[in-house]
Protein backbone atom coordinates (compact mmCIF):
# COMPACT_ATOMS: atom_id res chain seq x y z
CA UNK A 1 0.00 0.00 0.00
CA UNK A 2 1.40 3.72 -1.01
CA UNK A 3 3.16 5.26 1.72
CA UNK A 4 1.23 8.14 0.69
CA UNK A 5 -2.36 7.23 1.80
CA UNK A 6 -3.99 10.11 2.64
CA UNK A 7 -4.78 11.01 6.89
CA UNK A 8 -8.10 9.59 7.71
CA UNK A 9 -8.42 6.76 4.52
CA UNK A 10 -9.34 2.93 5.61
CA UNK A 11 -6.17 0.96 5.75
CA UNK A 12 -5.65 -2.48 6.86
CA UNK A 13 -3.49 -3.76 9.70
CA UNK A 14 -2.54 -7.32 10.65
CA UNK A 15 -2.11 -7.94 14.54
CA UNK A 16 0.08 -10.80 15.79
CA UNK A 17 -0.24 -12.45 18.96
CA UNK A 18 0.15 -15.45 21.45
CA UNK A 19 -2.45 -17.35 22.17
CA UNK A 20 -3.24 -16.57 25.62
CA UNK A 21 -5.11 -13.68 27.13
CA UNK A 22 -2.21 -11.32 28.25
CA UNK A 23 -1.40 -11.38 24.47
CA UNK A 24 -4.70 -11.57 23.14
CA UNK A 25 -6.39 -8.74 25.63
CA UNK A 26 -4.75 -5.80 24.20
CA UNK A 27 -4.65 -6.76 20.67
CA UNK A 28 -8.56 -7.13 20.86
CA UNK A 29 -8.52 -3.60 22.32
CA UNK A 30 -6.19 -2.16 19.52
CA UNK A 31 -8.80 -4.10 17.28
CA UNK A 32 -11.83 -2.11 18.29
CA UNK A 33 -9.67 1.20 18.07
CA UNK A 34 -8.73 0.70 14.21
CA UNK A 35 -12.05 -0.98 13.20
CA UNK A 36 -13.77 2.18 15.00
CA UNK A 37 -11.63 4.96 13.04
CA UNK A 38 -12.43 2.30 9.70
CA UNK A 39 -9.37 0.54 9.00
CA UNK A 40 -9.87 -3.42 8.67
CA UNK A 41 -7.56 -5.63 10.92
CA UNK A 42 -6.58 -9.16 11.08
CA UNK A 43 -5.06 -11.25 13.57
CA UNK A 44 -2.75 -13.65 13.35
CA UNK A 45 -2.85 -16.31 16.09
CA UNK A 46 -2.76 -20.07 16.79
CA UNK A 47 -5.01 -22.10 17.67
CA UNK A 48 -5.90 -20.88 21.67
CA UNK A 49 -5.90 -17.90 20.34
CA UNK A 50 -8.27 -18.33 17.62
CA UNK A 51 -10.68 -19.54 20.19
CA UNK A 52 -10.23 -17.31 23.06
CA UNK A 53 -13.05 -16.03 24.57
CA UNK A 54 -13.67 -12.03 24.23
CA UNK A 55 -12.10 -12.18 20.52
CA UNK A 56 -14.23 -9.05 18.32
CA UNK A 57 -17.09 -10.38 16.00
CA UNK A 58 -15.25 -8.59 12.99
CA UNK A 59 -11.69 -9.42 13.67
CA UNK A 60 -10.80 -12.28 11.24
CA UNK A 61 -8.25 -14.95 12.98
CA UNK A 62 -5.32 -17.13 10.68
CA UNK A 63 -4.07 -19.48 12.66
CA UNK A 64 -0.02 -19.97 11.39
CA UNK A 65 2.46 -22.64 12.80
CA UNK A 66 4.81 -21.29 14.98
CA UNK A 67 7.88 -23.22 16.62
CA UNK A 68 8.78 -23.04 20.25
CA UNK A 69 13.19 -22.83 21.37
CA UNK A 70 13.31 -25.13 23.97
CA UNK A 71 16.40 -26.23 26.20
CA UNK A 72 16.46 -29.66 23.94
CA UNK A 73 18.76 -28.62 20.78
CA UNK A 74 17.30 -31.86 18.78
CA UNK A 75 14.01 -29.97 18.65
CA UNK A 76 15.09 -26.73 17.39
CA UNK A 77 15.26 -27.96 13.91
CA UNK A 78 11.56 -28.38 13.79
CA UNK A 79 11.13 -24.94 15.54
CA UNK A 80 12.97 -23.48 12.76
CA UNK A 81 10.67 -25.42 10.21
CA UNK A 82 7.33 -24.50 11.59
CA UNK A 83 8.43 -20.54 11.77
CA UNK A 84 9.17 -20.56 8.56
CA UNK A 85 6.57 -22.10 7.02
CA UNK A 86 4.32 -19.86 9.35
CA UNK A 87 6.26 -16.95 7.60
CA UNK A 88 5.45 -18.11 4.33
CA UNK A 89 2.04 -18.43 5.22
CA UNK A 90 2.17 -14.74 6.75
CA UNK A 91 3.73 -13.87 3.39
CA UNK A 92 0.95 -14.97 1.23
CA UNK A 93 -1.74 -13.57 3.57
CA UNK A 94 0.44 -10.21 3.41
CA UNK A 95 0.23 -10.26 -0.27
CA UNK A 96 -3.71 -10.55 -0.47
CA UNK A 97 -4.11 -8.38 2.65
CA UNK A 98 -1.55 -5.71 1.74
CA UNK A 99 -1.34 -4.43 5.52
CA UNK A 100 -0.28 -0.98 6.12
CA UNK A 101 1.58 -2.38 9.09
CA UNK A 102 1.85 -5.41 11.46
CA UNK A 103 2.02 -5.43 15.22
CA UNK A 104 3.27 -8.10 17.10
CA UNK A 105 2.39 -8.53 21.35
CA UNK A 106 4.96 -11.02 21.97
CA UNK A 107 4.73 -14.91 21.95
CA UNK A 108 5.98 -17.34 20.09
CA UNK A 109 3.25 -16.94 16.84
CA UNK A 110 4.00 -13.35 16.98
CA UNK A 111 7.01 -14.44 15.39
CA UNK A 112 6.65 -15.36 11.76
CA UNK A 113 4.21 -12.56 11.14
CA UNK A 114 6.98 -10.21 11.74
CA UNK A 115 9.73 -12.01 10.15
CA UNK A 116 7.39 -11.53 6.91
CA UNK A 117 7.07 -7.81 7.40
CA UNK A 118 10.67 -7.58 7.57
CA UNK A 119 11.10 -9.54 4.53
CA UNK A 120 8.61 -7.84 2.79
CA UNK A 121 9.51 -4.13 4.10
CA UNK A 122 6.18 -3.94 6.17
CA UNK A 123 6.49 -1.25 8.67
CA UNK A 124 6.66 -3.42 12.45
CA UNK A 125 5.67 -2.86 15.42
CA UNK A 126 5.96 -4.53 19.04
CA UNK A 127 3.80 -3.92 22.10
CA UNK A 128 5.25 -5.42 25.43
CA UNK A 129 2.77 -5.72 28.36
CA UNK A 130 5.62 -6.57 30.83
CA UNK A 131 7.86 -4.65 32.58
CA UNK A 132 10.48 -7.19 31.21
CA UNK A 133 10.79 -7.42 27.40
CA UNK A 134 9.60 -10.89 26.16
CA UNK A 135 11.86 -13.24 24.69
CA UNK A 136 10.20 -12.67 20.81
CA UNK A 137 9.80 -9.47 21.13
CA UNK A 138 13.65 -8.84 22.41
CA UNK A 139 14.93 -11.40 19.47
CA UNK A 140 12.97 -8.60 16.92
CA UNK A 141 13.82 -5.45 18.79
CA UNK A 142 16.77 -4.87 16.16
CA UNK A 143 13.91 -5.06 13.28
CA UNK A 144 10.98 -3.82 13.85
CA UNK A 145 10.57 0.12 13.40
CA UNK A 146 8.53 1.00 16.99
CA UNK A 147 8.45 -0.96 20.56
CA UNK A 148 5.32 0.21 22.17
CA UNK A 149 5.65 -0.17 26.32
CA UNK A 150 3.43 -0.46 29.07
CA UNK A 151 5.44 0.57 31.55
CA UNK A 152 8.56 3.67 31.72
CA UNK A 153 10.96 0.86 32.52
CA UNK A 154 11.26 -2.22 31.04
CA UNK A 155 14.08 -4.65 31.39
CA UNK A 156 16.04 -6.41 28.99
CA UNK A 157 15.68 -3.75 26.38
CA UNK A 158 19.31 -2.85 24.87
CA UNK A 159 19.82 0.81 24.87
CA UNK A 160 20.82 1.09 21.43
CA UNK A 161 16.83 0.55 20.78
CA UNK A 162 15.70 3.22 23.12
CA UNK A 163 15.39 5.61 20.54
CA UNK A 164 12.38 3.17 19.11
CA UNK A 165 10.56 3.09 22.58
CA UNK A 166 7.20 4.66 22.75
CA UNK A 167 5.40 4.42 25.83
CA UNK A 168 1.43 4.05 25.48
CA UNK A 169 0.69 1.58 28.68
CA UNK A 170 -1.36 -1.83 28.29
CA UNK A 171 -4.97 -1.33 27.09
CA UNK A 172 -7.03 -3.11 28.87
CA UNK A 173 -11.25 -3.97 27.82
CA UNK A 174 -13.59 -1.32 27.26
CA UNK A 175 -15.69 -2.49 30.20
CA UNK A 176 -13.25 -2.97 32.73
CA UNK A 177 -11.68 1.25 31.43
CA UNK A 178 -15.51 2.74 31.92
CA UNK A 179 -15.26 1.76 35.67
CA UNK A 180 -12.17 4.53 36.05
CA UNK A 181 -15.13 7.03 36.01
CA UNK A 182 -16.18 5.76 38.87
CA UNK A 183 -15.17 7.11 42.49
CA UNK A 184 -14.05 4.24 44.68
CA UNK A 185 -16.48 1.95 46.47
CA UNK A 186 -16.55 4.02 49.59
CA UNK A 187 -15.13 2.32 52.86
CA UNK A 188 -15.80 3.17 56.54
CA UNK A 189 -14.76 2.36 60.32
CA UNK A 190 -18.11 0.68 60.20
CA UNK A 191 -18.65 -0.61 56.50
CA UNK A 192 -17.54 -3.86 54.70
CA UNK A 193 -14.05 -4.85 53.40
CA UNK A 194 -15.17 -6.38 49.91
CA UNK A 195 -11.99 -8.64 49.29
CA UNK A 196 -11.24 -9.78 45.75
CA UNK A 197 -8.84 -12.62 45.31
CA UNK A 198 -8.05 -13.99 41.77
CA UNK A 199 -4.49 -16.10 40.64
CA UNK A 200 -5.36 -17.26 37.42
CA UNK A 201 -4.93 -20.89 36.26
CA UNK A 202 -1.05 -21.05 37.16
CA UNK A 203 -1.30 -19.38 40.92
CA UNK A 204 -4.77 -19.87 42.47
CA UNK A 205 -3.40 -22.99 44.52
CA UNK A 206 -1.16 -20.89 46.82
CA UNK A 207 -3.71 -17.91 47.24
CA UNK A 208 -6.24 -20.72 48.02
CA UNK A 209 -3.61 -22.27 51.23
CA UNK A 210 -2.81 -18.71 52.69
CA UNK A 211 -5.98 -15.96 51.75
CA UNK A 212 -8.17 -18.02 54.43
CA UNK A 213 -5.99 -18.23 57.15
CA UNK A 214 -4.47 -14.78 56.97
CA UNK A 215 -8.11 -13.41 56.91
CA UNK A 216 -8.65 -14.94 60.05
CA UNK A 217 -5.98 -13.61 61.64
CA UNK A 218 -6.69 -9.98 61.41
CA UNK A 219 -8.10 -7.89 64.37
CA UNK A 220 -12.12 -8.93 64.99
CA UNK A 221 -13.41 -5.54 64.50
CA UNK A 222 -11.65 -5.84 60.64
CA UNK A 223 -11.95 -9.66 60.41
CA UNK A 224 -16.00 -9.40 60.89
CA UNK A 225 -16.42 -7.16 58.31
CA UNK A 226 -15.06 -9.14 55.48
CA UNK A 227 -16.67 -10.13 52.17
CA UNK A 228 -14.84 -12.02 49.90
CA UNK A 229 -14.91 -13.33 46.46
CA UNK A 230 -12.22 -16.10 45.22
CA UNK A 231 -11.48 -17.10 42.20
CA UNK A 232 -9.84 -21.13 42.77
CA UNK A 233 -9.38 -23.76 40.92
CA UNK A 234 -12.31 -26.20 40.50
CA UNK A 235 -10.68 -28.90 42.94
CA UNK A 236 -9.59 -26.60 45.68
CA UNK A 237 -13.47 -24.97 46.02
CA UNK A 238 -14.83 -27.13 48.81
CA UNK A 239 -11.92 -27.09 50.80
CA UNK A 240 -11.76 -23.32 50.21
CA UNK A 241 -14.87 -23.27 51.43
CA UNK A 242 -15.03 -25.23 54.55
CA UNK A 243 -11.85 -23.29 55.82
CA UNK A 244 -13.91 -19.84 55.51
CA UNK A 245 -16.87 -21.52 57.23
CA UNK A 246 -14.29 -22.73 60.14
CA UNK A 247 -13.43 -18.99 59.90
CA UNK A 248 -16.95 -17.59 59.90
CA UNK A 249 -15.56 -15.48 57.12
CA UNK A 250 -18.71 -14.65 54.38
CA UNK A 251 -17.26 -15.87 50.86
CA UNK A 252 -18.28 -16.55 46.98
CA UNK A 253 -15.83 -18.90 45.59
CA UNK A 254 -16.19 -20.04 42.22
CA UNK A 255 -13.46 -21.21 39.41
CA UNK A 256 -15.13 -18.39 36.90
CA UNK A 257 -16.87 -15.59 37.03
CA UNK A 258 -18.11 -13.77 33.68
CA UNK A 259 -19.20 -10.52 35.57
CA UNK A 260 -15.37 -9.88 37.19
CA UNK A 261 -15.17 -6.08 36.16
CA UNK A 262 -17.87 -5.49 37.71
CA UNK A 263 -16.27 -7.54 40.80
CA UNK A 264 -13.61 -5.45 40.28
CA UNK A 265 -15.43 -1.97 40.58
CA UNK A 266 -17.11 -3.18 44.15
CA UNK A 267 -13.91 -4.26 46.28
CA UNK A 268 -11.84 -2.78 48.11
CA UNK A 269 -8.64 -4.50 48.11
CA UNK A 270 -7.43 -7.04 45.35
CA UNK A 271 -4.89 -9.71 46.19
CA UNK A 272 -3.16 -11.92 43.53
CA UNK A 273 -0.70 -12.16 40.90
CA UNK A 274 0.91 -9.87 39.35
CA UNK A 275 0.32 -10.75 35.64
CA UNK A 276 0.30 -7.37 33.11
CA UNK A 277 -3.41 -7.52 32.04
CA UNK A 278 -4.13 -7.49 36.34
CA UNK A 279 -1.62 -4.39 36.74
CA UNK A 280 -3.35 -2.82 33.78
CA UNK A 281 -6.79 -3.10 35.08
CA UNK A 282 -6.11 -2.25 38.84
CA UNK A 283 -4.14 0.98 37.97
CA UNK A 284 -7.17 1.72 35.02
CA UNK A 285 -10.08 1.30 37.85
CA UNK A 286 -7.91 2.19 40.76
CA UNK A 287 -8.18 -0.97 43.25
CA UNK A 288 -5.35 -1.02 45.64
CA UNK A 289 -3.86 -4.40 45.67
CA UNK A 290 -1.31 -7.02 47.67
CA UNK A 291 0.53 -8.73 44.73
CA UNK A 292 2.19 -11.95 44.83
CA UNK A 293 4.01 -12.74 41.72
CA UNK A 294 4.31 -16.05 39.82
CA UNK A 295 7.93 -17.23 41.07
CA UNK A 296 8.14 -19.49 37.67
CA UNK A 297 7.70 -16.27 35.38
CA UNK A 298 10.05 -15.69 32.78
CA UNK A 299 12.64 -13.48 33.44
CA UNK A 300 10.73 -13.08 37.12
CA UNK A 301 8.25 -10.02 34.76
CA UNK A 302 5.54 -10.07 37.58
CA UNK A 303 7.90 -8.54 39.91
CA UNK A 304 8.91 -5.79 37.76
CA UNK A 305 4.68 -5.31 36.63
CA UNK A 306 4.84 -4.38 40.61
CA UNK A 307 7.64 -2.09 40.68
CA UNK A 308 5.79 1.29 39.62
CA UNK A 309 2.20 0.65 41.31
CA UNK A 310 4.41 -0.35 45.04
CA UNK A 311 6.42 3.25 44.15
CA UNK A 312 3.48 5.02 44.08
CA UNK A 313 1.51 3.48 46.95
CA UNK A 314 -1.02 1.49 45.19
CA UNK A 315 0.01 -2.12 46.23
CA UNK A 316 1.80 -4.03 48.38
CA UNK A 317 4.28 -6.62 47.13
CA UNK A 318 4.80 -10.43 49.12
CA UNK A 319 7.06 -12.73 47.52
CA UNK A 320 5.53 -16.05 47.11
CA UNK A 321 8.40 -17.78 50.05
CA UNK A 322 7.67 -14.83 51.90
CA UNK A 323 3.41 -15.07 51.95
CA UNK A 324 2.18 -16.49 54.81
CA UNK A 325 -0.85 -16.21 56.77
CA UNK A 326 0.63 -14.03 59.14
CA UNK A 327 2.40 -11.42 56.63
CA UNK A 328 -0.32 -11.50 54.74
CA UNK A 329 -2.46 -10.29 57.69
CA UNK A 330 0.25 -8.06 58.69
CA UNK A 331 -0.11 -6.03 55.32
CA UNK A 332 -3.84 -5.79 54.79
CA UNK A 333 -3.75 -4.67 58.51
CA UNK A 334 -1.17 -1.75 56.99
CA UNK A 335 -3.33 -0.72 53.80
CA UNK A 336 -7.15 -0.79 55.72
CA UNK A 337 -6.71 -0.28 59.28
CA UNK A 338 -7.96 2.96 58.43
CA UNK A 339 -9.97 3.83 55.49
CA UNK A 340 -8.17 6.83 54.86
CA UNK A 341 -5.25 4.68 54.30
CA UNK A 342 -6.80 2.30 51.69
CA UNK A 343 -8.48 5.21 49.95
CA UNK A 344 -5.04 6.87 49.38
CA UNK A 345 -3.42 3.23 47.98
CA UNK A 346 -6.86 3.43 45.70
CA UNK A 347 -5.32 7.10 44.43
CA UNK A 348 -1.99 5.45 43.85
CA UNK A 349 -3.14 2.53 42.07
CA UNK A 350 -5.73 4.99 39.47
CA UNK A 351 -2.57 7.29 39.37
CA UNK A 352 -0.48 4.69 37.55
CA UNK A 353 -2.91 3.80 34.74
CA UNK A 354 -2.87 4.79 31.23
CA UNK A 355 -6.36 5.14 30.15
CA UNK A 356 -5.55 5.75 26.80
CA UNK A 357 -3.30 3.19 25.92
CA UNK A 358 -5.51 1.57 23.24
CA UNK A 359 -5.89 5.47 21.85
CA UNK A 360 -1.79 6.15 21.73
CA UNK A 361 -1.29 2.72 20.27
CA UNK A 362 -3.89 3.20 17.74
CA UNK A 363 -2.28 6.58 17.28
CA UNK A 364 1.59 5.24 17.13
CA UNK A 365 0.19 2.63 14.25
CA UNK A 366 -1.21 4.69 12.02
CA UNK A 367 1.91 6.53 12.20
CA UNK A 368 3.24 4.32 9.61
CA UNK A 369 2.05 4.75 6.21
CA UNK A 370 1.04 8.42 6.31
CA UNK A 371 -0.67 9.06 9.35
CA UNK A 372 0.65 11.33 11.06
CA UNK A 373 1.87 10.20 14.81
CA UNK A 374 -0.21 12.44 17.65
CA UNK A 375 -0.02 12.55 20.89
CA UNK A 376 2.16 9.58 21.78
CA UNK A 377 4.42 9.43 24.58
CA UNK A 378 8.33 8.57 23.64
CA UNK A 379 11.08 7.43 25.91
CA UNK A 380 14.32 8.20 25.68
CA UNK A 381 17.35 8.74 27.38
CA UNK A 382 15.58 7.77 30.36
CA UNK A 383 13.11 11.08 30.14
CA UNK A 384 8.96 11.02 28.76
CA UNK A 385 8.52 13.91 26.50
CA UNK A 386 5.64 14.35 23.97
CA UNK A 387 6.31 13.35 20.26
CA UNK A 388 4.08 14.63 18.02
CA UNK A 389 6.11 14.38 14.73
CA UNK A 390 5.71 13.74 11.02
CA UNK A 391 8.55 11.68 10.70
CA UNK A 392 8.01 9.19 12.48
CA UNK A 393 8.23 6.39 10.11
CA UNK A 394 11.01 8.34 7.98
CA UNK A 395 13.76 5.45 7.33
CA UNK A 396 11.80 3.25 9.10
CA UNK A 397 12.11 0.14 7.27
CA UNK A 398 14.95 -1.98 6.89
CA UNK A 399 15.97 -4.41 4.32
CA UNK A 400 17.05 -7.34 6.54
CA UNK A 401 18.35 -10.45 4.81
CA UNK A 402 16.99 -13.80 5.81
Amino acid sequence: MSSDTPIGASRHFVLAAGGTGGHLIPAFALATELEARGHHVALITDERGANIPGKPDFLTAHVLPAGRFGKNPLRWIGGVRAIMEGRNMALRLFDAFEPSAVIGFGGYPAFPALLASTKTKVPSIVHEQNAVLGRVNRLLAGRVDAIATSYPDVQRLKEKHETKVHLVGNPVRAEVLELRKQDFPEFTDEGLLRVLVTGGSQGASILSDVVPDGLAMLPPALRQRLQVTQQCRKEDIEAVRERYANHDIPAELGSYFEDMEERLGDCHLFIGRAGASTIAELTAVGRPGILVPLPIATDDHQAGNTREMVKAGGARMIRQHNFTPKELAKQIQAMAQKPASLANAAHGAWNCGRPDAAKDLADLVESFGGVDMMDVIRVGDGEKRVAATNTAAEGATKDVSE
